[in-house]
């Protein structure tokens, strides 16, 4: 169980206590594990509101009021890892599998690009099915092709020498959730073969490489404790990771956690709000599970707790279908207009502006190029064009 006290009446020198913890935070302070296991496990709901105004406060000081929207396409539903909830595990057999051709990705990335977007997100599952020699081809092409494209990758743990002929060909970001950095918590979620030190040594190749790298947890999942959330707090704290995805654990019923309950959205609201206080400068989505866990006001509430991303999937209505990490996925047809309005209007309650310039991490080298004019409708009618 995380967030103990959340829903429970805390005495006011507790709430002081965690207060206090919260603005040091606030004040550019490190905090010892031990700090954030208090803060965690004591956090009381009546404090989110006023967590969530700090992170919109630090959010705005470094990117204004900017929100980013990239691109998403899954290429793939392969998988060769047995990850215990996620619904394209390689144990699933009853989930229909697609990979891209390299025509076909192509295609869906120069509609992409011809729609404004300089920012493609390459997802797909972990394995060997596109052969690294001939997928960075293709990324050195497409670079050579849009030199202003940014390509972020979420290809899961490869060598060392992989993500370096991946950076050498032109891609810039990777994402690789940790999920758990509580080695204990990570074992009960995995099965023995995937370790939580590899994946945390593929996280720091990414970093000494030279990649904007993303790292992020389930918040919810089975058998997490505040001790466990307590740990991913501090390695976000420690690692620094240019992204942070963090989303609700939602359960899908071909996995062994298929009857486990769903993680709850103000739990997830407030780490969105405490990973913005402690990586001030990263680029924090609204993901897609907290959409599909309030599909009313999930992303809106994401944005009012310090996100400043959101990911469009440009994937294929039936490869969207199969690739189903977890039950009642939103918004299975994001290009539609209907889901496009339904953005603006956040966007709009959010008082934030869209914009499709690459939104780079501020410690990135390369400048943004200036951005046009990005008020909300303006940007959706260009997405709407076919």
């Amino acid at each position: 169980m995380i967030f103990d006290r959340f829903y429970e009446p805390v005495n006011e020198v507790t709430a002081d206590q965690v207060w206090n913890l919260v603005l040091r935070i606030y004040a550019g302070e490190k905090l010892s594990y031990q700090e954030f296991l208090y803060l965690v496990s004591h956090f009381p709901q009546r404090l989110l509101a006023p967590t969530q105004r700090l992170a919109v406060v630090r959010r705005q000081s470094i990117y204004g009021k900017e929100l980013f929207i990239r691109g998403l396409i899954e290429i793939s539903n392969i998988c060769a890892q047995d990850c215990y909830y996620c619904g394209i595990r390689a144990s699933n057999n009853d989930v229909s599998r697609y990979a891209y051709q390299y025509g076909q990705l192509r295609q869906t990335i120069q509609r992409a690009y011809d729609k404004g977007y300089r920012t493609i997100v390459m997802q797909s599952g972990e394995s060997n099915y596109f052969k690294d020699s001939e997928l960075t081809h293709f990324i050195r092409t497409v670079t050579k092709t849009w030199p202003d494209l940014v390509i972020t990758l979420s290809l899961g743990q490869k060598s060392r020498e992989v993500y370096q002929a991946y950076f050498d060909a032109g891609a810039r970001r990777f994402l690789l959730r940790h999920e758990s950095a509580d080695p204990t918590h990570y074992a009960q979620l995995h099965p023995p073969k995937q370790t939580l030190n590899s994946r945390l040594n593929c996280l720091k190749q990414l970093k000494e490489i030279g990649f904007q790298t993303g790292a992020g947890f389930m918040v919810g999942s089975p058998f997490q404790t505040s001790a466990s959330l307590a740990h991913d707090l501090s390695f976000i704290q420690t690692f620094q990771p240019e992204m942070v995805g963090i989303g609700p654990y939602l359960n899908h019923p071909q996995t062994p956690f298929a009857d486990q309950p769903n993680g709850d959205l103000e739990h997830v609201l407030t780490c969105y709000a405490l990973a913005r206080l402690i990586v001030p400068e990263a680029l924090l989505p609204s993901t897609t599970a907290t959409s599909s866990l309030d599909p009313q006001s999930g992303r809106l509430r994401a944005l009012q707790s310090g996100c400043n991303v959101i990911m469009v999937n440009l994937s294929p209505p039936d490869q969207r279908e199969q690739y189903s990490l977890y039950a009642n996925k939103s918004y299975k047809g994001d290009e539609s207009d209907e889901y496009l309005a339904l953005i603006a209007k956040d966007v709009e309650k959010a008082g934030m502006v869209l914009t499709m310039h690459q939104g780079n991490h501020k410690s990135h080298v390369a400048p943004n190029p200036p951005s046009e004019p990005t008020d909300a409708s303006t940007t959706l009618a260009k997405l709407s064009q076919s």
